[in-house]
Order: structure tokens, then sequence, then C-alpha cells
């Protein structure tokens, strides 16, 4: 896939972020969590939302939720997006069979549409930022979508081979070394290069991203007690030890390997920015123990923002009206921020030559 460049928004005409949203899995809670999100006036002071589904779609779910007050603004182009209202990019105008609580081929088919419509929107900048609603690997890995989620799909489009998955609940940050792979190829994938590369996206991604200038970053070992020096294996030494001292070298602040049992057990992480696991649930699991409702995903390393709820499609209470919306709310949140400080910090860091001359240029004209 061509990497496409993001280019000015168009969004820069709008007071407050123009932040795209993916609807996940139609059978699933996605658009029951959108919904409660921008049912309060107050989201949409913070910014104006860009929904890609379909007014048939969404229909349908207020009915099952009876959520019929919730109003939304179809619109056709990007000259359309009407600040303080939903705004509705009707992608789509097929009848679609919605069976909430089922896994469906349907449900996967129409959750990669919204989602690949809104990076083609975030591609050419007619929104700032995508929030996406949660899908289900089983029925989005196909052919036509060969990905294992996301981040995946995102680091191929925007060519950014390092894109970086990191959960965010304040001050806790934990970020994975790999993330949807299978447990058994977990340690040959572990390489210096991948840590050294990770550990390079994070520390820009938290000086960028969330305004740290000097982050401290955990690095957790692969086995139990980190090998035990060399006792339950030997990646520490050989592998994840070489590439933090590599990380020093290059003047990042990493630490490690901390053996990862007690590295959350103790609380150690408050003395980090940052904590770099080595695959998806040593990392993971501490993180929804303690911010299941509130944590938020983000694909850091990119040159666009993308966040998400940290939960799936839970398909056992679809269409129920009890999803809780607090970690999607908080992915629009960590959105609207992101989209913020990146602004500033290249504001901040741009040359001050080009910037006075590009002022002397306005000043003429």
């Amino acid at each position: 896939m061509t990497p496409t460049p993001p280019v000015t928004p168009v969004s820069s005409q709008h007071k407050v972020p123009v932040i795209g949203i993916s609807q996940g899995d139609i059978n699933g809670i996605g658009l029951e969590v959108i919904m409660k999100t921008f049912s309060d006036p107050a989201m949409l002071e913070i910014c104006t939302p860009v929904l890609y589904s379909s007014a048939k779609t969404v229909a349908f779910h207020k009915k099952a939720l009876q959520m019929e007050h919730f109003n939304f603004n179809t619109i056709t182009s990007a000259d359309g997006i009407t600040a303080r209202k939903v705004n509705l990019a009707n992608i789509y105008s097929d009848e679609v069979t919605i069976e909430l609580g089922q896994l469906t081929d349907t449900g996967g088919i129409y959750a990669i549409k919204s989602f690949v419509a809104a990076c083609e929107s975030l591609s050419k900048g007619r929104i700032e930022a995508l929030v996406t609603a949660p899908i289900h690997k089983h029925n989005t890995h196909t052919d036509a979508f060969p990905y294992t989620g996301h981040t995946a799909y995102l680091a191929e489009r925007f060519g950014q081979g390092n894109a970086l998955m990191m959960l965010v609940a304040g001050e806790l940050k934990v970020a994975l070394c790999t993330d949807h792979l299978p447990i058994a190829n977990v340690a040959e994938a572990i390489t210096q290069e991948r840590i050294l590369n990770k550990l390079r996206a994070l520390a820009n991604s938290l000086k960028q991203d969330f305004s740290i200038n000097k982050p401290r970053i955990a690095v957790l070992g692969l086995n139990p007690h980190a090998g035990d020096s060399g006792t339950i294996g030997g990646e520490e030494a050989s592998v994840i030890a070489p590439a933090v001292k590599a990380a020093l070298q290059e003047g990042m602040l990493a630490y490690g390997p901390y053996p990862a049992d007690g590295f959350f057990g103790s609380m150690t992480f408050k003395k980090f920015d940052a904590v770099l696991a080595m695959y998806h649930d040593q990392g993971l699991i501490p993180f929804k123990y303690m911010a299941f409702d509130s944590g938020v995903n983000y694909t850091a390393g990119l040159p666009v923002i993308r966040t998400s709820p940290d939960h799936g499609t839970a398909f056992d209470i679809a269409g129920k009206g009890q999803a809780n919306e607090e970690s999607f709310r908080n992915a629009v949140y960590l959105a609207v921020d992101l989209v913020r400080t990146r602004k500033n910090y290249k504001q901040a860091t741009a040359n001050p030559l080009k910037v006075s001359v590009a002022n002397a240029n306005q000043r003429d004209e």
C-alpha cells in the first residue's frame, strides 16, 4: 500500500478540532457508546464529531436503545461539517442486516468500510484525528483486509512501520513491543532492533504528544523474574539489556529489564513516564485491571492521531443499553488533547528562521 501523507486540514477553519469516528462492529456496543458520548452537549463544545456510518444503521441503534433523542447532521462532503452538531458521513445506503450481539461477516464488512472511509478523510486532512469504535478481529481479518487490527493497517497506510500500541490512563502509559501476535511467536519477534525502534517511537510520542521533555521509560523483561540471571531464559541478557543500553547511548532515559510481576505489584511503574512491555497480555492485564473503564488505546508513532476505547465489541451486552461510554469518551478527550499538544509542539520546535521568514512574507502581502 502506498503511504498517504496527511495534508493541511480543511478543518482548520473550525474553532475546535474535527474528530472522525468509525462505527466499529454494527452488532456490538460501538454505536451505543458513540451516541451516549455525544448526547452530552458539552462534548460538542470541545470538538466537532464526524461519524462514518449510515443513517439507516444509526436509526436502527437509536430505536433498539430507545435513544430517539439523538440527532445528527447528514453530510456529503467536508464542506457540510457543522459545529456543535454530530455530523454523519452517510458512506453507504445498503439495507444491512443488523444482528445485535452476534459475530457475523456483515458486522466485519461494515466495520472496515467505516474505518477505511475515515482513514481516507484523515489522509486528506478532512478530519484532524480519528477515534475508532471496537471491531472483532475474527470477522475483519479477511483477504480484503489482511490486518490483525486497526494498528497494523494504520502503520502501513501512513508509512510508519514503527507504529506503537500505547494504553493511556492519566499518568499510566503502557506501550507494547509486540501486540497482536501469538504467544508462540513472541520470543522470536523480539529483537534488539525492534525494541530500539519501539523505544524511539515511544520517547518521541511522550515528547510531542504528552509534553514530557525527558521521559523516563521502563522496559520489562520477557521471562519470569526477567530470566533470573539466565536461569529462566536468556533473552534479557542477549537481547533486551543491549537494546536498553543502546537507547541510553542515544540519549533516551530507558531502564530495565524489570520483572513484570514485581514491577506492577510494587507500583514501581509510578516512577516512570511510560512502560514498554514485551507482549500483549504482559502489558494489558495490569493496565486493564487498573483502568478498565477509563483507559484509552492510542496508536503512537504515526504522523496522524488515532485513539480508541480499551475494550472490545462486548456482544454479550449489545443493544441492552448497559455499555459504559467512559472509555470511549476518554478516547475523544485524548484525541482532542493530542491535536492541540502536537500543534504546540510543532510550533515550539519549528525552525525559527523559517518561521520569521514566513511571518515577514505574510506582512509583505
